[in-house]
């Protein structure tokens, strides 16, 4: 891995779901989990997306805001959160730009399941280096309150 906890989040500008551009600018202002998955459609990228769907509330009320990202192409995405009627917006790093930056690429091209909580400011809080997909939104829900107190 290319980061630390306590670096800037690099520098990126990613299409998402929708078309619309999401980069750094868009982290600022409010913490936010910027989660990697290998592929969409496969049961442990769709466990954890729905697990973040499931908690989506609980981040909301918290001020957090979820991205997904992996290297499929947007219209992948749509029809992956069409499927399961995700509440969030997912990134396409198909020219593994931030995977690369990140260095979370995996030996097959993907990017790694990796996620990131970024603060307002756009740093790095914390890392998950090596995430199991059931229960990691909980997680990251405990950490943050953890902090708050």
């Amino acid at each position: 891995m290319k980061v630390s906890e306590g670096d800037k989040f690099p520098e990126f500008s990613l299409s998402d779901d929708s078309g619309n551009i999401v980069n750094n600018s868009s982290l600022t202002g409010n913490v936010n989990v910027v989660y990697f998955y290998p592929k969409d459609m496969t049961p442990g990228c769709t466990k954890e997306a729905c697990d973040f769907k499931d908690n989506m509330e609980k981040f909301k009320t918290a001020g957090i805001s979820v991205y997904g990202i992996s290297t499929d192409s947007i219209e992948s995405h749509k029809k992956f959160k069409d499927k399961h009627g995700l509440n969030f917006s997912l990134l396409s790093d198909k020219d593994k730009v931030l995977v690369d930056k990140l260095g979370i690429k995996s030996i097959v091209g993907s990017a790694k399941r990796v996620t990131f909580l970024v603060d307002k400011n756009g740093s790095i809080i914390k890392i998950y280096p090596n995430v199991t997909p059931g229960g990691h939104a909980e997680e990251i829900l405990n950490f943050i309150s953890g902090i708050n107190k």
